[in-house]
């Protein structure tokens, strides 16, 4: 269940990487922002490769979301769930 916790604390900081641009400067020198870009680029910047480009709105964040909700079920379940 670690693992389910760690997913949750990470879809959080997708959430908070996703106001952040809406409300902080990009270039803002705030090391928790830095942090949390450092963070969330990792997952998110795959995503946009694959995604289409629709204009200015990124759908990276939604998509990660629901990749880690899945995966937090897959996990819930165990194992022997699907067979």
């Amino acid at each position: 269940m670690v693992l389910v916790n760690v997913l949750e604390v990470l879809k959080w900081l997708i959430i908070a990487r996703a106001l952040m641009s809406w409300f902080v400067d990009p270039r803002s020198a705030n090391p928790l922002v830095a942090w949390i870009r450092g963070v969330t680029d990792a997952i998110l910047r795959p995503m946009r490769a694959m995604l289409p480009s629709l204009g200015g709105m990124d759908l990276s964040p939604i998509v990660a979301i629901l990749l880690i909700q899945l995966a937090q079920q897959a996990i819930a379940r165990g194992p022997g769930a699907y067979y």
